[in-house]
């Protein structure tokens, strides 16, 4: 299962690493025109649809991304399944359709259905699209069928298999959003405390999609609460309205990124260089901007428990923050941008306070991640399972189709490949016959070295370079 979720955290690299881009772009446009959003300032509407075109369709991103990553060998049909999944779910469960379905008016459907274009609809949409691609892109039709022999097939059993996610959805989906509301109402009493478990479970249900329905519950008026609302038009109470919004401002200012160097600084020498950009870029958007997804979607599937720490340190934040006589909100999100907008909002309350408790909560996050990553041996940007030094492999001539030809001679020829795959360093193989396999062959090419991880499986070290080589690999394999 561990091993599952890993190569599904690295599916969504490629994906993730769109977003931090974007996120910029948005916070800048929204510094330039907090008020109106771009109806005041053209150059801030650009830069905010500019952004916005990413951010806004992350969930399609995730399902051609997973799509992909989770394929056998990463051909183009297998993200043109996710696509097809991800159209057929996003129309059938659309609150029209299901309006239709039901017989009843729009306004009736539940609210739950307004929330179905989200990342973990994307994440299933790109699995059923790549599983669908993996058992069925060699399908053998009849003569009579024969056009629609194996890829072409595909995209047509994926149809069929998103039709039963669909059902099962338009069943589960409602009663699970809906729950998750009546459990926000129910811990609206409880003060700080309710702050902590709103802020703990927001975080744990990101990766689902589903943390919409306690905002709703918290930060609009579902419950007659209108944290957001009331913050930005003095309806509330002072003091006490900004308190489900004003603890998320240390983590995603400072935990996150903080978090981001603590990632850095424990990957593997040989790595620091790839994890580098990728966490910086994060960590910039979720200072800025607050987007943080970015930097979670890099982590919180290569090491779920360390999204679950995350979560936790989330609620101590909210929970502290509400005991405090501090206030800050945000329109958009908890960056620097809305923090700085807020002190003159009529609810902020010693929004300079943000900065020393910020910076105390940095370190807290930097220390627990750096404890946690090494002692739990976590797979975050930058670690993986040996000790080799995969900086240190010297191609011959930089010539990757010589460099390729020779590894494919080691394992034994282009008959003895089941799959090709290949993560930020290493080629990664599965074989018929692993006695063909000569790794003394394979390291004549330079490559950093040769790992045996099962039976039929064959890592090939090859560094920073390898996406080169493999595609130089499957060339010859054709």
């Amino acid at each position: 299962m561990m091993k599952y979720l890993q190569k599904l955290g690295k599916s969504l690299m490629l994906p993730v690493a769109c977003l931090p881009a974007a996120g910029i772009l948005m916070g800048i446009g929204y510094w330039i025109d907090p008020t109106g959003w771009g109806a005041n300032s053209a150059i801030a509407a650009f830069l905010i649809k500019a952004g916005g075109a990413i951010i806004d369709n992350m969930a399609i991103l995730f399902a051609i991304g997973v799509g992909v990553g989770m394929s056998d060998d990463h051909e183009g049909t297998s993200a043109l399944a996710a696509l097809v999944s991800w159209l057929m779910i996003q129309t059938i469960l659309s609150p029209a359709v299901v309006a239709m379905l039901k017989g009843i008016d729009v306004s009736a459907v539940n609210p739950a259905f307004g929330k179905i274009n989200n990342q973990f609809i994307g994440i299933v949409s790109g699995l059923i699209g790549s599983s669908c691609y993996n058992r069925f892109k060699n399908t053998k039709l009849p003569d009579a069928l024969a056009f629609f022999s194996g890829k072409r097939s595909v995209a047509i059993v994926t149809a069929l298999f998103s039709l039963v996610a669909c059902l099962v959805l338009f069943f589960v989906w409602p009663v699970i959003y809906t729950a998750l509301v009546i459990f926000g109402k129910g811990i609206l009493g409880l003060g700080a405390a309710g702050a902590g478990i709103y802020g703990f479970f927001n975080r744990l249900l990101i990766p689902f999609g589903l943390h919409h329905a306690l905002n709703s519950v918290f930060w609009f008026d579902v419950a007659g609460v209108n944290d957001l609302g009331n913050f930005w038009t003095g309806k509330g109470v002072l003091g006490q309205t900004g308190q489900y919004m004003t603890g998320f401002f240390p983590v995603m200012m400072f935990g996150l990124p903080a978090a981001a160097l603590a990632m850095y600084h424990t990957a593997k020498p040989g790595r620091k260089k790839q994890a580098y950009g990728l966490l910086l870029a994060a960590a910039v958007c979720s200072f800025f901007t607050g987007v943080t997804e970015p930097l979670e979607f890099a982590f919180m599937f290569l090491a779920p428990g360390l999204y679950l720490i995350h979560a936790i340190l989330t609620g101590i934040s909210l929970t502290i923050c509400a005991m405090l006589p501090v206030r800050a909100g945000f329109n958009f999100s908890a960056g620097f941008v809305d923090w700085f907008l807020s002190f003159k909002a009529p609810m902020a309350v010693n929004p300079l306070f943000i900065i020393p408790i910020g910076l105390i909560y940095g370190g807290i996050y930097y220390a627990v991640f750096r404890f946690a990553i090494v002692k739990f041996n976590f797979k975050t940007p930058g670690r993986e399972d040996d000790d080799l030094d995969e900086s240190a492999a010297v191609l011959k001539n930089n010539d990757f189709t010589y460099v390729a030809s020779v590894i494919l001679e080691g394992i034994g020829g282009k008959e003895n490949v089941v799959s090709i795959d290949n993560c930020i360093t290493r080629l990664r193989l599965e074989v018929k016959d692993y006695t063909l396999v000569n790794e003394k062959k394979i390291k004549s090419a330079g490559v950093a070295g040769v790992i045996r991880p099962g039976k039929t499986s064959v890592q090939v070290v090859v560094g920073t370079q390898v996406q080169f080589v493999a595609e130089e690999f499957e060339k010859l394999c054709k």
